[in-house]
């Protein structure tokens, strides 16, 4: 594997433009390590004064950001899933990151917009895969078999109970085991045959696919909002945003964002009202599919 260039990939709209600029600039500042990182972000709408403000974010660092069309990361939405979530369908481009990055490109790392970096990324980065086609993090749902969250319909799927179940957030995706099995595909494949099981739908389909068939990391790597970790090496803001007045991680978390987001153009920004939050959900809903 080529050392010298790191290849992340986010998919992003113009309402979590903000949330990049954290991400981007976490990285930027913890990244003491000698590697180009090539951050590739497929662009669902982001505006002209967003992206500027997201080059900006990069200025000084060793963060090169490759601007992807959303309509050049996947030809056609037909055979997505048209699933009943309030998730924006821009969650299954993860599934396509092996067609658009370069030949060259071995593996990848993705990593959703909500998230910010405390470690340098070279750490994650080069972690051993041990031969799996993909490393993450264990979910709140820690078993495929959980009452919460899980597989619903895991013994119909032939799981095994004790299977683990990862967060979909953060991947580490070696890409010539994704081209040559097109995993992509499977995992669209299982989401429209199950789609009344689909509740976090691109993570539904990945734990199926990958059961049993993934590198499990250390869980600061994906640290979740709800959970308090000493050290925490990646901090991931599930649920309601701290961009938004009634934010409901730990608060410890929400000042880290800010830490960040007030070094980049962003800076002094107040959170929105809660109604803004819910319009939000009812577009993803509603008009994203």
């Amino acid at each position: 594997m080529d050392k010298s260039t790191i290849y992340i990939v986010s998919v992003c709209d113009n309402r979590y433009a903000i949330l990049l600029g954290a991400l981007l600039k976490s990285i930027a500042q913890n990244h003491t390590s000698p590697e180009v990182i090539n951050y590739y972000i497929v662009d669902d709408g982001i505006s002209a004064s967003s992206k500027e403000r997201l080059e900006d974010c990069a200025k000084g660092s060793n963060l090169n950001l490759q601007w992807v069309p959303f309509t050049e990361a996947i030809a056609s939405k037909t055979n997505l899933p048209s699933d009943k979530s309030s998730f924006p369908v821009n969650v299954y481009l993860r599934l396509m990151i092996p067609n658009f990055l370069p030949k060259e490109a071995e593996r990848a790392l993705y990593l959703d917009v909500d998230m910010i970096v405390e470690k340098d990324i070279t750490e994650l980065w080069s972690k051993d895969l041990a031969g799996k086609p993909i490393a993450a993090v264990v979910d709140r749902s820690e078993l495929v078999s959980s009452e919460w969250g899980g597989i619903k319909n895991y013994k119909e799927l032939g799981l095994r109970k004790e299977a683990r179940y990862f967060n979909s957030g953060l991947l580490i995706m070696d890409l010539a085991m994704w081209r040559n099995n097109n995993y992509g595909d499977q995992v669209i494949e299982v989401v429209n045959k199950n789609k009344e099981f689909a509740f976090f739908p691109d993570q539904y389909g990945l734990n199926v696919v990958f059961a049993d068939n993934w590198m499990e990391l250390d869980k600061r790597w994906n640290t979740l909002v709800v959970t308090d970790v000493e050290d925490p090496c990646l901090i991931h803001f599930i649920g309601i945003k701290p961009i938004f007045a009634h934010y409901d991680g730990l608060s410890k978390y929400k000042e880290r964002f800010y830490f960040y987001l007030n070094d980049t153009a962003w800076k002094g920004y107040k959170p929105q009202a809660k109604w803004k939050w819910m319009y939000n959900k009812l577009i993803n809903k509603y008009f994203s599919k």
